[in-house]
């Protein structure tokens, strides 16, 4: 089957590629608050209207740069991870879309006005329009959701990492000892004395 032979590149691109979308999008205005005072519009990042985009995004993005050296186990360990952190994150973004976001303008209202509590929002808020960066966030989180579940179905079947990710191989070669200058290089570099 194809998609077992290639679920690993499929997989870490899903990974990078969510993480990516998520980090890129926290930066950028997700909502306007249009106010009812006349005032200039008030721009909401996705970082202050979702809270834990950013640092979800982040732990994608490293869970997509192991998983191209993990074993077995920890494949499954970050399929899981990455699966409910595409839900978590797809679940949040969706109400932030079809409810009214007064809580996740609220923080940036108050910064910029001064004034907190529901009565003040009230009198503030005339409108607070989406932009498309969260329906871009979404196809992200829709993204990395298709990877983890690539991972789940397939990271039974990948090869394992190479002999320089594993512990023993550098036992081995210590034990062995140094052939040559290269060889003790070789060993400096994998941390062990080639002196001893």
């Amino acid at each position: 089957m194809r998609i077992a032979r290639r679920g690993r590149s499929i997989s870490v691109s899903a990974f990078l590629l969510g993480g990516a979308i998520g980090i890129i999008s926290s930066t950028q205005t997700w909502l306007t608050v249009q106010r009812a005072d006349a005032g200039a519009d008030i721009l909401v990042p996705g970082a202050s209207a979702l809270p834990l985009l950013a640092p979800l995004s982040l732990a994608v993005l490293a869970l997509g740069a192991a998983l191209a050296i993990t074993g077995r186990v920890l494949r499954i360990v970050f399929g899981v991870l990455a699966a409910a952190v595409s839900l978590l994150l797809g679940w949040s973004t969706l109400q932030l879309l079809v409810t009214d976001p007064v809580d996740a303008v609220a923080s940036t209202v108050t910064e910029i006005t001064g004034l907190a509590g529901d009565g003040a929002m009230d009198g503030v808020i005339a409108a607070i329009v989406p932009s498309a960066w969260p329906e871009i966030a979404l196809a992200g989180w829709a993204i990395l959701l298709l990877g983890a579940l690539t991972v789940l179905v397939t990271g039974g079947g990948w090869k394992s990492g190479g002999r320089r990710y594993r512990t023993d191989a550098a036992a081995r070669a210590a034990s062995a000892g140094p052939v040559d200058a290269v060889d003790s290089w070789d060993d400096l570099s994998r941390g062990t004395d080639p002196t001893r």
